[in-house]
């Protein structure tokens, strides 16, 4: 059986500006970090993906602090294991990067079903512990993408 979910989606690297990351644990695949990600529903905006995404997986509300569209898109072969969220065919999905820059560290509240532990850590440290290339490759560019603020 196939899923609908959309071969589109948002990374959201959640930071400070001094470079404290926060990163998720996946319920289902502990040992298994990230940032926040969620693909698109019906027609959303990729801006309204990331605050939507940001809300459910964490309980930030998105203006707390500033969204930026990194303006990076990554296309990856979906994992196996999730390919059958998709439609038949389906095995790359188009990852959209944004930042969301908070004032300051904050506790979050993390969605059960999806994250089973939450942590900030300093941006390479958090890098260094992310599963996923893209999220890795993105939080390195952390530094880079303030720099231009």
């Amino acid at each position: 059986m196939s899923g609908n979910k959309q071969p589109i989606s948002v990374l959201v690297v959640i930071h400070t500006r001094e470079l404290d990351v926060l990163l998720l644990e996946r319920a289902p695949h502990p040992g298994l970090w990230q940032s926040v990600t969620g693909s698109r529903e019906a027609d959303e905006s990729l801006s309204a993906t990331a605050r939507r995404e940001v809300a459910e997986e964490t309980g930030i509300a998105p203006d707390c602090g500033i969204l930026a569209d990194w303006h990076i898109a990554n296309t990856y072969t979906i994992f196996p294991a999730w390919r059958h969220r998709y439609p038949d065919g389906v095995s790359e999905n188009v990852e959209h990067v944004f930042g969301l820059c908070l004032p300051s560290r904050m506790p979050i509240t993390p969605a059960p079903n999806e994250h089973r532990d939450w942590l900030w850590l300093p941006c390479q440290e958090a890098a260094d512990r992310c599963f996923s290339w893209s999220n890795r490759d993105a939080i390195r560019l952390l530094p880079k993408v303030l720099s231009r603020t």
